[in-house]
């Protein structure tokens, strides 16, 4: 193949495939008697692969790293690890695709659907409101983005008991209490009262997490001086149980 049919055949223009040859991407293939470059198919390959992991976000270092670590090996070896690569593609984009199939079908999508499904689940029946309840979710919301996906699933099952009707009641009076806070000191005598209230709604095993995590609970430092006491006391609670 001359350098036009190779580049159309994978995607790419002749001078991108010039390009990745400059750089030492693609290695110059053999050239026939009247100097065109003879293209074949591991040229193809190696190229189409290149396209990928530049699509991918590689930089063109890193391409150039994993395709040198390729040469030498058997193009069956090639294709098939290839093939892998794209079917993990295709199986990333198919969760993908079907967890926004879900968003799509919700009736009442909105900032909080953008989570994980798990995650989703447990905010759908907590309490909602303005003040709090609002900080509340965000913050969950933020937990859940930055776990990896056990994670994620464990995070949500630790919640889960907040969302049992009776539970849900206390949520929603311990959320007045904080909102009645927003103006107080740390020094407010309701600061301890409702710490022991919220620390009594805690789980175990959440408690655990509550507890060893405290110091980075950086969030505290953006909540009103009586707020941030509330949750500087729930962690000594919290440590003195599970401890």
């Amino acid at each position: 193949m001359k350098i036009g049919e190779v580049a159309a055949l994978v995607g790419v223009s002749s001078r991108t495939v010039r390009h990745y040859h400059h750089l030492g991407l693609l290695p110059e293939p053999a050239r026939l008697a009247n100097g065109y470059r003879d293209y074949r198919v591991r040229d193809a390959v190696l190229l189409a692969r290149a396209r990928r992991l530049v699509e991918l976000g590689l930089s063109l270092d890193e391409v150039r790293d994993v395709l040198n670590d390729d040469r030498g090996r058997e193009l069956r070896e090639v294709l098939g690890e290839l093939d892998a690569d794209l079917a993990r593609r295709q199986e990333a984009l198919a969760v993908q695709r079907a967890r926004l199939a879900g968003l799509l079908a919700e009736t009442d999508l909105g900032p909080d659907s953008a989570v994980s499904p798990e995650m989703a689940d447990v905010l759908r029946e907590l309490p909602r409101g303005a003040g709090f309840a609002e900080v509340d979710r965000g913050l969950l919301a933020l937990v859940d983005t930055a776990a990896g996906p056990e994670e994620r699933g464990r995070f949500a099952e630790m919640l889960r008991p907040f969302t049992e009707p009776e539970t849900a009641a206390r949520v929603r009076e311990v959320y007045a209490r904080l909102d009645g806070l927003a103006g107080a000191g740390p020094d407010d005598p309701r600061v301890g009262d409702t710490a022991e209230a919220i620390a009594a709604l805690i789980p175990d095993e959440l408690a655990t997490l509550v507890a060893d995590r405290g110091e980075d609970v950086r969030w505290i430092d953006d909540m009103t001086p009586a707020q941030g006491a509330v949750f500087s006391r729930v962690v000594e609670l919290l440590r003195e149980r599970v401890c």
